[in-house]
């Protein structure tokens, strides 16, 4: 493994210690149980992975996950793609950047946005940050800068939800749940103050109302923005918000999950000679709603050849260095059935078994359309200046971990 960045805040590890982690990592991977915490001795190490690189924090005593989420955050925000090259051409704004997260071991600034204020990727730029301070860095909302003008004031709201769903090769549904998230891309002048109203099923049981649908939502994380205390006393989520894009807040909601793309297969293997699949998809979601861009991932032997395929829509093709088979439907209502078969030619089944079963996976995006039924009830825009603004809404529900297990 090669260091390609490396700053000791404190002093208080041996950087040798580095040296042990591939080897502990490695032995979690063979025993199946990876945890994001290695211990040697008395060094633990705090990790993430981010496409073929690992993040890394050392430390001895207390350390809070973001020290190592946050410099992948920023650094990709910054670079573009988060790659060996990008950091190698980068050095001086890497460890820039590494000081401005961290004092001493203690998290600073972590505000992406806020960061470009003052550390670019121009050299004479960076001269400026030792002189002049941004008003950010000390002020109470370090977040947002102020004076900031537009000609037409916005707010954009997207409320996100991925259905996690794995069925077995039953038919029955053994987990499901849903993870949302609110984000916004604000477009106002001054400071605002925002409150965004939900149907929340805590608030209505806190005022005395129950009508209507309301959502139960579990694991809330908000971004810095939000007035926690407020929040806890009567649910009212208010903030300043950031400018431009951010993740207001996510959720969970542990439910049972109807999937709303169901998969049917018929998956018949004969031996020496060939595999033909049959597999039927069928849209559980409301008539009105439609699914964009559907991908349904069909697994198949790592020896076919000489696909052919059969459609009732889309397209079909083989994707051979992922032994799988991509069915994509562009377009797909809600309460529609379409049909796939595939035939392949099977030199051999020998190794069958070692290969094992995978599952089917599906891919799909559904706009104007949430399964929880949560929904932005309100959003109040409160600046001293009186300026009228408007907030968009938008609803979209996408698919997360989707997987259906099969027989075959």
């Amino acid at each position: 493994m090669t260091v390609l960045i490396c700053r000791n805040y404190k002093g208080d590890v041996d950087m040798s210690e580095i040296d042990h982690f591939l080897t502990l990592l490695m032995q979690q991977e063979e025993e199946g149980l990876m945890c994001p915490v290695i211990s040697h001795g008395s060094v633990h190490f705090m990790w993430i992975k981010h496409i073929l690189y690992y993040f890394d924090c050392l430390f001895t005593s207390v350390c809070l996950s973001f020290v190592c989420m946050f410099p992948v955050q920023v650094f990709t925000e910054y670079f573009k793609e988060l790659e060996e090259e990008s950091i190698q051409d980068n050095f001086v704004v890497v460890y820039e950047l590494l000081d401005e997260l961290m004092d001493f071991g203690f998290p600073q600034t972590t505000d992406s946005k806020i960061l470009q204020e003052y550390i670019t990727q121009e050299g004479n730029k960076l001269e400026v940050a030792k002189t002049k301070v941004p008003t950010t860095v000390t002020n109470a909302v370090s977040w947002r800068s102020e004076g900031l003008k537009y000609k037409k004031n916005e707010v954009f709201i997207d409320v996100i939800e991925s259905i996690n769903v794995l069925v077995n090769a039953n038919g029955s549904v053994m987990s499901s749940d849903i993870v949302g998230s609110i984000k916004l891309k604000t477009m106002l002048s001054g400071m605002p103050e925002l409150r965004l109203g939900l149907n929340d099923r805590v608030l209505f049981a806190l005022t005395g109302r129950d009508k209507g649908k309301t959502v139960a939502m579990e694991d809330v994380k908000f971004h810095q923005c939000v007035r926690l205390s407020r929040f806890e006393s009567d649910r009212t989520i208010s903030f300043i918000p950031p400018d431009g894009e951010s993740e207001l807040m996510s959720y969970r909601i542990n439910t049972h999950v109807k999937p709303l793309i169901w998969i049917e297969s018929v998956i018949e293997k004969f031996s020496h000679s060939r595999v033909e699949i049959m597999v039927k998809a069928k849209g559980q979601f409301k008539k009105q709603s439609v699914a964009n861009n559907v991908e349904v991932r069909v697994p198949v032997p790592s020896d076919a050849d000489t696909p052919k395929f059969k459609t009732s829509t889309g397209h079909a093709k083989y994707v051979p260095e992922k032994n799988l088979v991509v069915w994509t439907i562009k377009s797909f209502p809600g309460g529609k059935e379409f049909l796939m078969r595939a035939h392949f030619g099977l030199p051999s089944v020998e190794n069958d078994e070692m290969e094992g079963k995978p599952p089917i996976t599906v891919k799909f995006e559904i706009p104007y359309f949430t399964v929880s039924g949560i929904q932005v009830r309100y959003m109040k825009i409160i600046e001293k200046s009186g300026y009228q603004a408007l907030p968009w809404v938008r609803y979209i529900t996408q698919s997360g971990d989707y997987q259906l297990r099969t027989n075959a």
